[in-house]
């Protein structure tokens, strides 16, 4: 991780799931940055802003909200692509030995 510079692109591969849910919600908001991931998310949300129900209950207005979708899950092999940056070095520090990062 010492040889990586700020805004070069990376790819990283998950090795291992972690047990723990704040390791596995970390992994997943870094897998959140890809670009196509993240492509994804934006569409879901336009999507379910267009398909929101508002229905009338005791003359006050009622919305109903579907719940999103899971676009990422970490399972063993996910790949994903990000560029790195000194704001998540941190949380790849954190989770250094469940993912493995190269250089794209």
């Amino acid at each position: 991780m010492s040889s990586l510079k700020p805004g070069q692109n990376v790819i990283c591969t998950v090795n291992a799931v972690p047990r723990a849910t704040g390791k596995i919600s970390t992994i997943e908001r870094l897998m959140r940055r890809d670009p196509e991931n993240r492509r994804a998310l934006g569409r879901a949300q336009t999507k379910r802003r267009q398909r929101i129900t508002i229905y009338n209950r005791g003359n006050r207005q009622w919305v109903s909200r579907e719940t999103p979708a899971k676009v990422v899950r970490v399972a063993k092999g996910a790949e994903w692509k990000m560029t790195y940056t000194l704001d998540v070095a941190p949380d790849i520090a954190s989770v250094s030995n469940f993912i493995e990062i190269r250089p794209a």
